[in-house]
């Protein structure tokens, strides 16, 4: 993995430190300039829980190969009708009557 940027999502195992005996899921706030070894980097950013909430502020030092980006699931549904077509070929949004006398 390269070096983590602002924003990324991560799940931090036991492979990036031997600390995260049980894995954490962690968003990335900034990768901090600390002096450090070779290989490894301090992070900043934020633990979340099974709902994706931040629940703690953390800075953690790491080795970036054992990081690992999550599979990204299917988005939730935006609440918005899925167009659809009618016999025609034009789109028209679910929920709406074709308009009569046209």
């Amino acid at each position: 993995m390269t070096t983590p940027r602002s924003g990324d999502l991560l799940q931090v195992t036991r492979a990036a430190s031997v600390q995260f005996i049980k894995p954490i899921m962690f968003r990335v706030i900034r990768v901090l300039d600390w002096p450090t070894y070779d290989g490894w980097i301090w992070l900043d950013g934020y633990q979340l829980d099974a709902r994706s909430d931040a629940v703690a502020r953390r800075s953690i030092f790491v080795q970036p190969t054992g990081l690992v980006i999550p599979r990204r699931t299917a988005p939730a549904p935006t609440g918005r009708p899925t167009p659809t077509r009618d016999p025609r070929g034009r789109c028209r949004s679910v929920g709406t009557s074709p308009q009569v006398g046209r």
